[in-house]
Order: C-alpha cells, then structure tokens, then sequence
C-alpha cells in the first residue's frame, strides 16, 4: 500500500473522552442500532465504517476495504490515522480499547480528533463490539501496530504490540451474534448501493466491496495471510468486487441519477464552500421530466425527511430564479413546486454540532444550516445563470412551463371541484361501500374487471370490506399532470373512494381505508395493472405507503383435489409438494376418474391405483367462484396479503422511472439485462 501524507491534526488520548459505559447495549440492542433485524445487522457495517469515513471526511484516508468473510464475519480497512493505543488518562487502559469497550467514548466529543462526524456520537464502535460474538482490531500507527480482541464486547487480552509496521490506519474484524440478530445473511447490493452513495458524499474516496463470503480456502482463515495482508483486494482471490471512487463528488451522484433522463441544460450545477462554520455542497441538473428528485444529507447522513438545510435550499432557489425570470421581463412569479418540477438536486452540508429531529436522524433540524445553504446556494446559482446564459434559459423555460402547467391544472381541478366529483360524499356508482365507518377496520378492494368485481363484491365481507372494480389498464401517470390524470374516469373513482383528495389538498387524515388491497390476475395484464397502480401511489400518494396502507393480494395459482380433500397452491413449489411434478394441470371438468389397471398372470384382478386428483389453474380472480375467492383472498383469517413499502426511495424511483418512463433503449436494456431473473407465465 502506498504512503500517504498525512494532514497535521492534533489526535491523541486526550481527544478520546468517556461518557458511560456499555451495560445496556445487548438488553436493549434496539436503541441502539433500531432493530435486530436485517436493518439492524447492516446498521452494524455501517458504523464501522462510518468511522473510517470520518477519518476520510477530516482529510486523513483516501482508501477504505469492506470485506465480507467467511462465517458472518465482516472486515473493514482504511488507511487513516490509526486509532490511538496509548493509556488513556481517565480509565487508565489503551484508549483503543477504551473506544471500543465503553459507550459515548470517542474523538467525536470535544477536542481537535474531528471537526466533522456522521456515526452514532461516538457509540458505533463499542455497540457493534458489545453486538458481537468477536472482534479483533488492529492498528498500524507510528512505526507499529497493535492488535487486540475482544469477545461480547470485553477484551481477551490487553492490546499487544505485534511488531513494526510503515503503515497507518485501521482494521476491525467482527462477526455479529447469532443469539441477537435471528438472521445473520447480509445482502450484497444492499451493501454496495450504500457504498456508492458514500463515494459519491466524500469526493476523491476510493471504497472498494469485497464478497469473500465463498471463498473457503485456508489463507482466509484466521492467523493465516488474512492476517498478514492490509487490504484483502491484494491476494487477488477470485470473488465478487466492486470498487467507487467519484472525484466529481455530488456531480457525479446527479449525472449517474439523471443517467436515464433527457437534461435541460447540459452542464451541472455545483457549489463546495464553506459559510457560518457550515460546509455546503449542491448540486443539481433540471431534466424533461416532472418529477422532482431531491436528496439531502448531513453529515453524511441520508435525511429522508429533508430539514432545515433543505428548506433554504428551496427557499434560495425560489428566490433567485424568479429574480432571473424579472431580469429576463418575465413578470410572472414562479412558485416553489414550479422550480422543483424535473429538478435533480443533491444538498450536503456538513456541521461540526449537528441536530437531528427524532432518533431516526431523517431530518436535519440545525437551524445555522438553513441560512448557510440559503446564502451559499443563492449567491453560486445567480453567478451561474449569469455565466450560462443558454443553461439559464433552459431552465427558466423549463419552469415557465411548470406554471403555465400548474395553472391549466388548477383550473382543471377547480372545475372538477365545483362539479362535485372530488366530494367524498359522491362515491362512484362501481364502489361497493363496506358497512362501517371507521377507516382503521375498513379495507378496500382494487379488483381487475367487472367480472372479478361481481365475484368479490358477493363473497366479501360487507361489514368491513368494500370493492371498486376498475375497467381495463388505468393511465400510466408517470408523466401525466394532475388535470390529465383527473379527465381519467378510473382515476377518478379511485381518489374518491379513498377519500383523501389528490395533489396540495391530498390529506391523509380523510383516507376511508386503512387496508387498500390491490388484486389483479395472475398473468402478465395483471402484473401491468398492478405495476400502473403502484405507479400512481408512488408518485401521488406516497404518505398511503409509508403509512403502510397499501396491500397486494395473493390469490392461489391452483386448486387441488385430491380425493375428497381440496388445498389451494400459491406457487408451483407448494403444487409440486402436493402432487409432484408429473400430474397434469387441466380444467376441473376434463379430470380424470379415479384410474384402474389391470394385471396379468395367475393372481390377475382390477386394482384401484388412487384416489382422483385434478389441478385447476386459475388464471384470474373471476375464474374463482365467492366462496373460493373469499377462502383464498379475502378472508382476513386465511389469505396472505404482502404490505407495500419504499425501502430505498432512490431505487424504487430509478425502477418507477425505468418500467414506466419514456426512455425505450434504457427500458429495453434494463429488460434484457434482468430477463434471466424473470418468472414467466407461459
């Protein structure tokens, strides 16, 4: 590994300051890291390498190796300052130990160790030990390295000096606790998706992935070269990598999110500078499209729920470009939403205290962040529209025509308004209401066509469960404006029934429905019905998903008799368990009887081979009688629904964008590229 110089900065024990220690971490490992589910096990990855990230946020490494070994161990390398091994004045033991064995004690608290930070307030490490059958960490700091493990969190050992070394930087080795995490898999692209993103966040940062996890060879044992090699990228094992390094930073993030779009302007927006002790960088491309894609991060930290850095961004972008459009004798004002429309935009700020609104951390509530993003991004966006006049004429365009848009569709849905069809107490003539009125029992039933909705509506539960059929494919509104979308009468009926409205009067308080069930066929119509469906929610009703009100039904594929006996099969493994691969799938009238053979020789006679059994596959819901499609879909005690929700807002829009945008080649090459992975219903 080559040499790096490092920055002078003053880290020492004396940056390392002791807080409490760490009793509670395994009683209460929710607290801590969320939950112990697959959540909370990835959760563990990251605050290790939060750390080595911030070494690379300060200046100080440039090269971080994560590396998933063999039984669930995980490994992560950089080549920053090491942490230090000396006595620590206050607990009297190395202070590599007193970081990673006692809770709030870090460089992250006082002192000169970093003026930036985005882990847990210094917690991460010890928690991740304390969550951890093993550890083992190992330092290379001035002309040494040291090495010490530790097994739930207490040490085996003191740290031991193991030799001389012209290295500097950090290796933790854990392995997660089976008794505290039920599942130990950790899922690959989950890892590298969070990778990328952290390339992008910290420019001129080289992360590289490696999944080790199958090669079981003895040099990756412990005590063998897994131990005699600083980055494991090094002995060149044949196993799945990938290595990020951005030195565009934000730009490059923007440019790989609008990879797929048509841009306005070509050239991307970005500003990096420092104001008020805040460190501010943007960046951002207006595409032709009228989603608006905006991300936001704090100290490294996605905030999903924006915050204060956010609002002035807004604020700032508002402001400057309706100065723009008056120097260009354009009178009219934009709004916010006009401005937003097509917009992709990365904000970063970094602060040294920083304050989040809630334990989540998905909203930044640092009040000097807003005034620092307002002034830095309103002073570089006005130099840039003055310095791109062609650019600053695209975009201007662009959002004159977010609100002439705006106001075709204010009009449209006024119209609308006036004419009563958005009044809840207008229900449409093909919902059939349940009888109750209290949303948190009520479900509602999304059914494909009237003969699936006559079928439903007879079998259901009227108490508790109301259908709305709807009529064929409804509009693929991913770049359908709201006036478009309310001509649709499919459309229509649906926001009615939920009663929430649509658009800025959309209130999530009047939803009728806390269960809304989409049941479409079991054939590709259905899948496209479905996928429009979601489609709309996505995009115009996303507080119904994470509210978790949105539902998929899963109606069997086959019905089986077997005799007397009758079970339903949801997937072709559970009809192959039931009657094996060899038995026919047909239509219940064309079964055969129960079959007889006869046998020659001497004790020759009729013998009964077994009792009669057919395989209906069911095609669609209106193939299904009331009685079964209540026994099978709808009965709340019996049927198997699946929740819709948005794990990765950016994932799920770059898939939204991809299956139901404009752009045919990427569509096409996405296809071809994911053909192998799908399941078809032939």
């Amino acid at each position: 590994m080559a040499e790096k110089e490092l920055k002078k900065g003053h880290y020492d024990a004396s940056d390392i300051t002791v807080l409490e220690g760490l009793e509670a971490v395994r009683r209460r490992p929710g607290m801590y890291i969320g939950t112990t589910g697959p959540d909370g096990l990835h959760h563990l990855i990251w605050e290790i390498f939060d750390n080595s990230r911030d070494e690379a946020m300060g200046g100080f490494c440039d090269d971080i190796e994560v590396a998933l070994l063999p039984g669930n161990r995980v490994r992560v390398a950089d080549n920053g300052r090491g942490i230090p091994v000396e006595i620590h004045p206050k607990t009297k033991v190395s202070t590599l130990e007193t970081v990673l064995t006692i809770l709030h004690a870090g460089g992250k608290f006082g002192g000169e160790g970093y003026k930036v930070s985005g882990g847990l307030h210094g917690v991460g490490a010890a928690v991740v030990n304390a969550l951890s059958v093993h550890m083992r960490a190992e330092v290379h700091r001035d002309g040494a390295y040291h090495v010490q493990e530790y097994k739930i969190g207490k040490p085996v050992a003191k740290v031991k000096k193991m030799g001389t070394s012209k290295l500097h930087g950090t290796i933790i080795t854990y392995e997660a606790d089976g008794s505290i995490f039920p599942e130990l898999a950790l899922d690959w692209e989950e890892i590298v998706s969070h990778m990328r993103q952290q390339a992008y966040l910290v420019k001129g940062l080289r992360i590289t992935i490696l999944d080790l996890r199958n090669a079981l060879s003895t040099e990756l044992k412990p005590g063998g070269k897994i131990d005699e090699t600083y980055y494991l990228r090094d002995l060149k094992i044949d196993a799945p990598s990938v290595t990020f390094y951005f030195e565009g930073g934000l730009r490059s993030l923007v440019a790989f999110q609008n990879r797929h779009q048509t841009p306005v302007h070509k050239t991307i927006f970005y500003v990096d500078k420092e104001q008020d002790g805040v460190q501010v960088e943007v960046a951002l491309q207006y595409v032709d499209d009228i989603t608006a894609r905006l991300s936001a991060f704090a100290n490294n930290i996605y905030n999903p729920e924006h915050g204060t850095h956010v609002t002035g961004f807004k604020a700032a972008l508002t402001r400057t470009l309706n100065a723009s459009a008056k120097a260009s004798k354009d009178t009219d004002s934009f709004t916010g939403d006009d401005v937003l429309e097509g917009l992709t935009a990365v904000v970063s700020v970094k602060l040294r205290e920083i304050q989040f609104e809630g334990q989540t951390k998905g909203k930044l509530g640092s009040v000097e962040a807003r005034g620092a993003t307002d002034a830095v991004f309103s002073v570089a966006f006005a130099s840039f529209l003055e310095e791109h006049p062609e650019e600053a004429r695209n975009i201007l365009g662009k959002a004159t025509l977010a609100m002439k848009a705006r106001k075709a569709a204010k009009a449209a849905k006024d119209s609308i308004m006036r004419k009563g069809a958005l009044d809840s107490m207008t229900l449409p003539g093909k919902l059939a209401d349940c009888q109750t009125k209290d949303a948190s029992e009520s479900e509602i039933f999304i059914v494909e066509g009237d003969s699936a909705g006559g079928t439903a509506k007879t079998g259901r539960d009227r108490r508790i469960q109301a259908v709305l059929p709807l009529r064929g494919k409804i509009l693929n509104i991913e770049r359908a404006r709201l006036d478009k979308m309310l001509a649709s009468e499919q459309i229509k009926n649906l926001v009615v029934a939920m009663g929430t409205a649509i658009g800025d009067i959309f209130d999530i308080n009047k939803l009728r429905y806390h269960k809304i069930i989409i049941a479409t066929d079991a054939d590709v119509d259905g899948a496209h019905i479905r996928t429009l469906l979601l489609t709309l929610f996505y995009r115009h009703f996303r507080p119904i998903i994470e509210g978790g009100y949105l539902y998929i039904a899963q109606p069997p594929l086959f019905k089986i008799r077997k005799g007397k006996e009758v079970k339903y099969a949801y997937t072709d493994a559970e009809r192959i368990a039931f009657v094996g691969a060899d038995t026919p799938i047909e239509s219940e009238d064309n079964s055969p009887e129960d079959e007889i053979t006869e046998e020659s020789g001497d004790d020759a006679k009729l013998k009964a081979k077994g009792p009669k059994i057919s395989v209906q596959r069911y095609k669609g819901l209106g193939e299904m009688n009331s009685e079964e499609l209540w026994e099978t879909t709808m009965d709340p005690n019996r049927r198997i629904l699946l929740q819709v929700s948005v794990l990765d807002a950016q994932d799920a829009d770059f898939v939204f964008d991809m299956l139901m945008g404009t752009d045919v080649p990427a569509r096409k090459s996405f296809i071809q590229s994911h053909a192998k992975e799908a399941t078809l219903d032939i």
